[in-house]
């Protein structure tokens, strides 16, 4: 095979390679601003903002702000929450902590089968009843914003790989041009080289 039609071939296949990554590339870019942009849509029309700065001054546990929210949810104090990141915080750090409090470390649906085994109407069962509605409104919100920083990680997944995907089309173009300009250098009459090896088995010759 001549070289030059060889370095051809290589070049076009490269060139259309170039193609794929930048359409993909295109396309996961595309996919994290929809992502980005619903996650941050459907998060500030809740309205949520974290506590102030002042209120983690003196955490305590059993209030409102416990020690274990410092370093976590005091770094987005007073913030408005808009993104995935914020969501997680504000799910497993802020409502998780008062939903394990408030339950007594039970699930919702733990607490549901006690409450339904008390006796209906009595004080015991009013209080139950009230401790299951707070901890399933609580796990509702929460499941909501740990939804929502799934999505925002996929958003943030598609960006790394669509700038990956940018990246490597520019090197494969890079090397494209190089085929061409090669190919363009190269004597129409050169063939390819091709090595071979030979290998010689020699026979047991008896004495």
């Amino acid at each position: 095979m001549q070289r030059k039609a060889f370095d051809m071939l290589a070049s076009a296949a490269g060139l259309l390679m170039v193609v794929v990554l930048l359409v993909a590339g295109g396309l996961l870019m595309w996919g994290y601003n929809f992502t980005s942009n619903s996650v941050r849509t459907q998060l500030a029309q809740q309205q949520i903002v974290f506590p102030p700065k002042a209120a983690f001054a003196h955490p305590v546990v059993g209030t409102e702000i416990t020690p274990s929210m410092i370093g976590t949810v005091s770094k987005y104090a007073g913030q408005p929450l808009t993104t995935g990141a914020q969501a997680e915080v504000y799910a497993n750090d802020f409502i998780g902590v008062h939903l394990a409090e408030i339950g007594g470390g039970k699930t919702y649906a733990q607490l549901s089968a006690a409450a339904m085994a008390l006796p209906k109407g009595s004080p015991a069962y009013n209080s139950a009843e009230a401790t299951v509605q707070t901890v399933f409104q609580g796990t509702t919100l929460r499941g909501l914003l740990l939804e929502a920083y799934g999505f925002g990680t996929m958003g943030t997944i598609a960006l790394i790989a669509g700038v990956s995907s940018f990246i490597l089309a520019g090197l494969m173009a890079l090397l494209v041009a190089f085929g061409f300009w090669h190919a363009r250098r190269t004597d129409e009459a050169k063939e390819l080289a091709v090595r071979t090896s030979r290998s010689t088995v020699k026979g047991l010759v008896p004495a």
